[in-house]
């Protein structure tokens, strides 16, 4: 199984992060190595959506279930039979001074053993890869953050 969690505090309110990470169809656009986002549903508290990621060398399509709690939490799961466990997790904390803790948090392993070896070889650069892709863009849709 394969883990990864980042905290950071950025200079935008906990509801724009939140905004940001829930708007996955927005993710071809800046996430590295999504290639196309699907949702199939949408309610105030639930996001079902069809992803595709890859490479040059492979693509995967999956489907994810999140949860949202806005504009503190996003609940991200797969029950997609690529995977034997799939979680992600988006907390957001407003401070008092202004700006958001934030904390990213993903577990995952998938079913075929070569794909899960693929995968941890860079795994550590893809996850703070996406995190940097997150707050790129926050800096484009908010402005320069200066936490």
């Amino acid at each position: 199984m394969t883990t990864y969690s980042r905290k950071l505090r950025l200079k935008y309110s906990a509801a724009q992060l939140f905004d940001l990470v829930a708007d996955v169809e927005r993710y071809p656009e800046f996430m590295p190595w999504t290639i196309t986002t699907c949702v199939r549903r949408r309610t105030d508290r639930m996001i079902w959506t069809d992803l595709t990621i890859g490479t040059r060398f492979i693509r995967k399509q999956f489907s994810t279930v999140a949860t949202l709690e806005r504009p503190h939490k996003i609940a991200i799961t797969s029950r997609d039979p690529l995977f034997k466990r799939f979680e992600q997790k988006w907390t957001f904390e407003d401070l008092a001074e202004g700006g958001t803790d934030v904390e990213y948090y993903t577990e995952f392993q998938f079913r075929s053993f070569l794909l899960q070896a693929l995968m941890d070889l860079s795994f550590a650069d893809r996850a703070a890869a996406i995190v940097s892709a997150y707050t790129r863009r926050a800096h484009r849709l908010y402005g320069a953050s200066r936490l």
